[in-house]
């Protein structure tokens, strides 16, 4: 039987109450046994014992739920642990706890940039419909600082989508990733952060109504630099990895 609570579950109440989906709970079976003794719980919407108390009202991705479920001598078939009942003796529940962070900080990245890439698509529209064009072949002296602004945003974009190709390359190829996907998780919410609100601010008051997209996507961009590992923690990662640190060493 599961007992316990997990607040901030995406699409929490769409998996366990309002479809015919599951919930993935990772819970310790054996306090004595550590990080090893950590299993995967594939728990069906509906399943006595699980509840959805409360459902957030967040800033962004608003439609998407942010629930908090309750488990209360909640009832898992034998059948639903994925992977082996048994206790190893080595932490490879919590292995794969973490394992799971370098196939979902990719996907979050490319999330980002599509949040991004629509702002600046926006941005470069509503410039040209006005006359404005961007001069990417004149000296850097002689650029407006509109034009670095469009064209920082342009390469931040870049730099976010070619980690994210890089992290998702190695996942699909069966390759470890662990430093590449915090890589690409760290860049991607960071950029989409900055190119929003830069984005608000070169539309002016326009891009702060609500007449227009922007401010949406500037509310929705946020969440990626926090989920999946804030972005401190993915920065960090990704100096334990570089320089050769453990949790223990450098936190």
């Amino acid at each position: 039987m599961l007992n316990g609570t997990k607040i901030f579950c995406t699409s929490g109440l769409m998996a366990a109450e309002k479809s015919e989906g599951f919930v993935v709970v990772w819970a310790t079976v054996d306090r004595s046994a550590g990080r090893a003794g950590i299993k995967a719980f594939v728990v069906e919407a509906g399943t006595a014992g699980m509840y959805v108390t409360k459902v957030e009202n967040k800033l962004g991705i608003r439609a998407s739920d942010t629930a908090t479920l309750v488990f209360e001598d909640c009832r898992v078939p034998l059948a639903n642990i994925l992977g082996s009942p048994e206790v190893p003796k080595t932490s490879e529940g919590f292995k794969g706890v973490m394992a799971t962070f370098d196939a979902t900080r990719p996907i979050v990245a490319a999330s980002a940039i599509g949040v991004g890439r629509a702002a600046l698509d926006f941005v470069n529209e509503t410039l040209s419909e006005h006359g404005i064009t961007i001069r990417y072949g004149a000296p850097p002296h002689k650029l407006t600082a509109l034009e670095r602004d469009v064209m920082d945003m342009e390469a931040q974009l870049e730099a976010a989508r070619l980690l994210t190709w890089r992290a998702a390359w190695m996942m699909d190829n069966g390759m470890r990733n662990n430093l590449e996907a915090s890589m690409a998780k760290a860049k991607a919410g960071l950029a989409v952060t900055l190119i929003t609100q830069k984005a608000v601010e070169l539309l002016g008051p326009l891009g702060y109504s609500r007449q227009l997209l922007l401010e949406k996507w500037m509310r929705d961009a946020k969440i990626n630099d926090i989920f999946e590992g804030t972005q401190q923690i993915n920065q960090l990662i990704v100096a334990r990895r570089i320089l050769g640190y453990s949790s223990k060493e450098l936190s």
